[in-house]
């Protein structure tokens, strides 16, 4: 079979498609990219065994669904030409000229990104995404394009590139379009992973969808008749769209409010689309005034248009038989941008570019998002800040005055705090929400007013890393804390790297150490010891930056009476089972009288009792080395209901030379066990390797790390 008769779309049936929205096409520069791509990929095939021209011919057919211009519909032709064909850069320009030649080079280098890999290459590879964006965001309409495509078409893979291709698309190619406000590729891409990564929690969701539907019919159609009628009693001339939300979505509020499919409320969202602005609060008093909406569940975007742009009113109402479900109002123009988010910039009707009042000029919010991430000095650090900036929905709160505050959902009054001033963070000693006082770890909720009570000579304290959640306070709260023990920690550093440098053999010379700061991307010697003495950095990172062969040799495993720096001598201590910290976390201890010292993780929820019982509280640090496998932990972890997969889960734990100390059935569904297991492990990174090796594992659903704030308290209340 040819390529040709292979082939989803001819050059004329593309170039058709581009003039119905675009009439003033260059339909002779779109065949002629066409004839060329189709001419450098002759001979490749797919994995499913179709000519490989059929991909980027499907690419261009989805970006021509979004109405884009034609240098990214010759883009998505050209997209894997440099890379996989001998085609080059040089050619590509002298053909088809140099907007597009910089556009193709842009997704050939996004191509060849391991988006995946180790936290170092990840973060330095979001860097390089995030700068392609700035120069171009049509690159990565390109690329989001080409994943979608390679998504729908993920069968044709071995089923280890699928897990991989599809872990990849939930971590990052979702959520980037969702950020972009392309809701309907992240759904779809969201959906596609979930049906690789968890095929039968996926089937679960749509026989129970079955069986719903067979006991109450299709209410789809009689709810969306029910709000024409209403709509159309007002006046309001509205067009009324219903629809059964997608398996992922369903998934993944079952997962976050633990709850059951049947007790799940609003699985069926509606959007009315009306004339202007003025009809949306038409239409929403018409429809609160037929059915008794849900106290909690309005959102006003339009008011408060979220930061990719969106703008709608979301209500949630009690609709037939006592069902919920979500509506959205919004006008044409804004409907358009909540569909194709950034992608509405370039967008064309009629041969022009479509003029979206509401469409965001992604240049500002991409440039915002570089100047973040460039002030990281560190990949947790930028990591942690693209994730947030990435994956998180937003709540608006206000000044004293009435300005309006914009903040990631679960941000706290620190963040707010750092948010208009990191004079008024750094000094911040208390917080009031809505007129009332309230702890810092208070999370601000949508529409509240919050006031910052600061004091001179206030300084940012250790714990407020765990309650602040925002890149600009976390990042702002590091640095206060290092300059405030800077000297200390170079002190101590410095010992820690004698004995890391001596014990292969090698001098911790300033030389060494500048090296181990050109290759950690930190300023200077002094910063990389500092880091060393708050815990920031090991020394055996620091060796293996300078001598990356050489592995530090073993110490033989620390007694676990002196696992932890900073007790007194002849002092006490045991784990707090609130938090079960492991060496490698950060760690605090606080003292009972007679008793010893119990030792929590700094982010246990349970330190929140002794905030103002500072005197009990003491500086902890596990010692460097290996510890033995005696920290027990306990893993809360969802399994698939079916022969094996209880025996498979306990032989992944014990091939990471974990031991299993406890299990217990905390949950049993047809279809899926929920189980606490208790493990014995050596220190975090044990705990990362066996986590990894059990989402890796097909029938496991869910990992995650069990804690339990009610199991805090003295160790006599315990004991007894």
């Amino acid at each position: 079979m040819t390529a040709l008769a292979a082939e989803a779309l001819g050059a004329e049936d593309l170039v058709a498609l581009v003039r119905r929205y675009n009439p003033r096409s260059n339909g002779r520069l779109i065949a002629e990219a066409f004839d060329y791509g189709r001419a450098m990929h002759e001979g490749q095939f797919r994995h499913s065994g179709e000519p490989y021209f059929t991909h980027p011919v499907a690419v261009a057919e989805i970006l021509a669904g979004q109405q884009l211009d034609d240098a990214t519909i010759v883009t998505a032709l050209l997209h894997d030409t440099i890379e996989d064909t001998k085609s080059t850069y040089a050619e590509i320009e002298r053909r088809f000229g140099t907007e597009i030649a910089v556009l193709v080079d842009g997704v050939t280098k996004l191509t060849n990104l391991q988006l995946s890999s180790t936290e170092t290459q990840q973060a330095e590879n979001f860097r390089k995404l995030f700068i392609a964006m700035s120069r171009d965001v049509r690159v990565i309409l390109v690329k989001l394009a080409d994943r979608l495509h390679n998504m729908r078409t993920i069968k044709a893979m071995r089923p280890e590139k699928q897990g991989k291709k599809a872990r990849e698309t939930m971590e990052i190619y979702a959520p980037l379009a969702g950020r972009m406000g392309m809701q309907w590729m992240r759904e779809e891409l969201e959906d596609l992973a979930f049906r690789v990564l968890n095929p039968e929690g996926r089937a679960s969701i749509i026989r129970r969808f079955i069986t719903l539907q067979k006991e109450a019919g299709d209410v789809i159609p009689r709810i969306t008749g029910d709000m024409r009628l209403e709509l159309e009693k007002a006046g309001i001339a509205a067009e009324v769209f219903g629809r059964a939300k997608k398996p992922y979505s369903i998934w993944r509020k079952m997962q976050e409010k633990q709850l059951t499919f049947s007790r799940l409320s609003d699985i069926y969202g509606f959007r009315v689309i009306v004339p202007s602005e003025m009809d949306c609060y038409r239409a929403l008093g018409a429809i609160h005034q037929r059915w008794r909406a849900v106290p909690g569940r309005f959102k006003d975007y339009i008011s408060q248009p979220k930061s990719n742009g969106y703008r709608s009113i979301h209500t949630t109402v009690s609709g037939r038989d006592g069902k919920r479900v979500e509506v959205q109002i919004r006008t044409r123009a804004m409907h358009d941008v909540a569909e194709t988010g950034v992608a509405a910039h370039w967008s064309y009707r009629d041969g022009v570019r479509a003029e979206n009042p509401f469409a965001v000029d992604p240049t500002k919010w991409i440039a915002q998002l570089t100047e973040q991430f460039d002030s990281e000095e560190d990949h947790e650090s930028f990591l942690e800040a693209v994730k947030l900036e990435m994956y998180s929905d937003q709540v608006f709160c206000f000044t004293p005055k009435g300005d309006v505050v914009k903040l990631p959902r679960g941000a706290t009054p620190i963040d707010f705090a750092f948010a208009i001033h990191t004079r008024i963070g750094s000094g911040c000693v208390g917080a009031k929400i809505d007129g009332l006082r309230v702890p810092l770890w208070t999370r601000i909720k949508n529409g509240q007013s919050v006031e910052i009570i600061t004091a001179e000579g206030q300084v940012p304290q250790p714990t407020w890393l765990d309650i602040a959640i925002t890149g600009k306070a976390k990042a702002a709260i590091r640095r206060s804390l290092r300059e405030q023990d800077r000297a200390r920690f170079i002190r101590l550093g410095r010992e820690l790297a004698r004995a890391a440098f001596e014990n292969v053999g090698k001098k911790a010379t300033d030389k060494a150490l500048d090296t181990a700061a050109k290759r950690l991307r930190l300023r200077e010697r002094d910063e990389v010891l500092a880091r060393m003495g708050s815990a920031e950095l090991t020394a055996r990172d620091v060796v293996q930056a300078v001598y990356p062969d050489l592995a530090p040799r073993e110490t033989g495993e620390i007694d676990s009476g002196r696992a932890v720096i900073g007790l007194a001598p002849g002092q006490s201590f045991e784990r707090a089972p609130c938090c079960q910290p492991l060496p490698g976390e950060r760690i605090v201890g606080i003292t009972w009288r007679g008793r010893g010292v119990v030792v929590h993780a700094i982010d246990c929820e349970a330190l929140a009792a002794f905030e103002d019982q500072p005197a009990r509280w003491l500086d902890l640090h596990w010692s460097t080395g290996t510890h033995p496998p005696v920290y027990a932990v306990t893993l809360d972890v969802t399994i698939g209901n079916d022969a094996g997969v209880l025996g498979r889960v306990c032989t992944l734990i014990g091939e990471q030379k974990a031991n299993i100390s406890n299990l217990e059935f905390v949950d049993r569904k047809p279809d899926f066990y929920r189980l606490l297991i208790g493990v014995d492990l050596r220190d975090a990174e044990h705990l990362h390797s066996v986590v990894s090796a059990l989402e890796a594992e097909s029938d496991v659903a869910a990992v995650d790390r069990f804690r339990d704030p009610s199991a805090a308290g003295p160790p006599e209340a315990r004991a007894s």
